[in-house]
């Protein structure tokens, strides 16, 4: 591999939008924000613009795909909370036709399609399971990996993994704070294959913490160069959504951040590629002290 990688990662949390657009048209008293309702308008529809841009700079990412309950098979205390009914707003069915097709044109033109565990399976194995299954079954073939919703975790987060077929996560990191807190080197919880790549970098960490495009874009450089000075393994999520108009600087952040890490020769693509290069190459980080203390 290149001295340092570039893993680029994409949770496919609501690819359409909904209680959004009431709300922005409320907000703004913009009745045209609407709009956004349509599937014809949709602007958190991203696939193809984020497939044109990737494929315009020579590089693939993954895209993980959530598999949700309705709030018919939930138990009565989540009827009565709030956030689960925002999710049943914002649910979709990876099955649907206009979302099956998406995931097979970006599994045969190359990018990664995972898992996205839904909120409550980090500790839930048969629903976790039940999930990938119906994943694999409009993609064609296995997945490798993914990320769990909201980066949920408890210990025994990754044996589910392992237990049910996966062979990496990416679960590990912080909505609030990027960096390298989890060390430059994929992880190994088990002395085993099953790999667990922290997560370095979600976009929305850089604008909680910069007010301005130009401090956010300091903030990825500086990262890059930190990743290259030590050869790490970097993981970046970026949210389709993010791309859209809707949140300006996002979509140019991105680019740039791409961009600098080609200048700088790292190797960028999905993390399942990343895995079977370390693997062919015979990563032997397995036994790291850090990887007992992650699963703590």
């Amino acid at each position: 591999m290149a001295e340092f990688a570039l893993c680029l990662t994409h949770d496919v949390d609501r690819p359409y939008k909904s209680y959004q657009a009431i709300s922005d048209a409320l907000i703004e008293r913009d009745p045209s924000r609407l709009a956004g309702l349509s599937t014809e308008v949709n602007p958190y529809w991203q696939f193809d613009s984020l497939m044109e841009l990737e494929d315009n700079l020579g590089v693939r990412s993954a895209f993980y795909f959530l598999s949700e309950r309705g709030l018919r098979n939930r138990s009565l205390g989540k009827w009565l909370r709030p956030r689960y009914w925002i999710e049943h707003l914002g649910r979709y069915d990876v099955s649907a036709p206009r979302m099956a097709r998406v995931i097979r044109e970006l599994d045969a033109d190359g990018w990664e399609v995972g898992l996205h565990g839904s909120y409550d399976s980090y500790d839930d194995r048969e629903r976790l399971a039940t999930e990938k299954e119906m994943v694999e079954r409009v993609l064609g073939h296995p997945v490798k990996g993914g990320r769990q919703h909201f980066l949920n975790r408890v210990p025994a987060t990754w044996d589910h993994h392992r237990t049910i077929g996966l062979s990496y996560d990416s679960s590990l990191g912080s909505s609030t704070e990027y960096g390298f807190t989890h060390g430059y080197d994929p992880i190994h919880p088990f002395g085993d294959d099953f790999t667990v790549f922290p997560l370095t970098l979600m976009e929305v960490a850089l604008f909680e913490r910069h007010d301005s495009a130009d401090g956010a874009w300091k903030a990825c450089e500086q990262l890059l160069m930190e990743a290259a000075a030590n050869d790490a393994v970097m993981t970046v999520l970026w949210h389709p959504r993010y791309l859209s108009d809707d949140f300006p600087g996002y979509r140019t952040l991105y680019r740039r951040l791409i961009e600098r890490a080609l200048e700088l020769d790292a190797w960028i693509g999905p993390p399942a590629e990343c895995y079977d290069r370390l693997v062919e190459e015979g990563d032997d980080i397995a036994a790291l002290d850090a990887a007992a203390d992650a699963t703590d």
